[in-house]
């Protein structure tokens, strides 16, 4: 007791000593006033006189309180889950967005969240707000849209350095949604539409170069075989008369229509 009570003065003594004189009086009544129950994920900061008992939170159980010396503040230790609301920012290439995301954190050190702040998880969230702006307006739009998860470890390291001192441990960070103005969608998709039609042509051009590059071989191997060409050329029947019936074709050599003009000029 003597080292819960260091630093509280003679005054301060005696008023403790007044305080559980008036418990060992009022007892067994004042048990049902003096005993709190702190639950598994709360702990309790006690202040007596105004000091903060023993520099440490009490619980989970039942903690001691004093009348009319201490008070105490409970603390929630589970996870809580923030909404970012949406962000209006400029990236680095001028491009305005809109941008939410999601915070995850737990308080760790009870004293600290009550002690060193007024109200740790609006300033949490007021902190988040600004980080994801700062860290946002040093970017480029293709380096928002492609390294979400980047931005997000950047954001969730930023907030625990910042937050370490409030007792706070942030868990995890995201970023939800990334909204574009309608003029800036509608030029992204002509942008992307544009470079789709540009590989499909690279790519039809290169399969024309090959067939073509196929042919000249095709015909090489022709030229050196004359049956080979007539061959090709019943094959060429068997494709049609399968195809449709009510056409007749016949193959004509293409040297012939030289002679004909060359008797015809004559």
């Amino acid at each position: 007791i003597a080292d819960r009570q260091e630093g509280i003065g003679v005054c301060g003594w005696i008023l403790v000593s007044l305080s559980f004189l008036l418990v060992f009086i009022t007892f067994p009544i004042s048990i049902w006033v003096c005993i709190k129950v702190v639950r598994e994920y709360e702990r309790a900061v006690v202040f007596r006189l105004g000091r903060i008992l023993s520099k440490k939170a009490k619980g989970p159980g039942m903690i001691l309180v004093l009348p009319r010396t201490d008070t105490f503040i409970k603390v929630d230790l589970r996870m809580v889950t923030c909404k970012i609301p949406p962000q209006e920012i400029l990236t680095r290439d001028a491009v305005t967005a809109q941008v939410d995301g999601v915070v995850n954190y737990r308080i760790h050190s009870a004293v600290n969240a009550v002690a060193n702040i007024t109200d740790v998880h609006s300033a949490t969230l007021l902190l988040a707000q600004t980080t994801l702006r700062n860290i946002l307006g040093t970017l480029s739009l293709a380096q928002l849209l492609a390294g979400r998860e980047q931005v997000a470890h950047s954001i969730k390291a930023t907030l625990d350095s910042a937050t370490e001192q409030w007792g706070v441990k942030v868990a995890r960070v995201e970023i939800r949604d990334i909204r574009l103005p309608m003029a800036m969608q509608r030029a992204m998709a002509a942008e992307a539409e544009a470079a789709r039609e540009t590989r499909a042509k690279v790519v039809a051009a290169a399969g024309e170069m090959n067939a073509s590059r196929a042919l000249k071989e095709a015909s090489m191997v022709l030229a050196e075989s004359p049956a080979g060409l007539q061959l090709r050329y019943l094959q060429t029947l068997t494709a049609v008369a399968a195809e449709n019936n009510s056409t007749i074709v016949f193959p004509l050599p293409i040297n012939m229509f030289g002679i004909l003009g060359q008797k015809s000029t004559g």
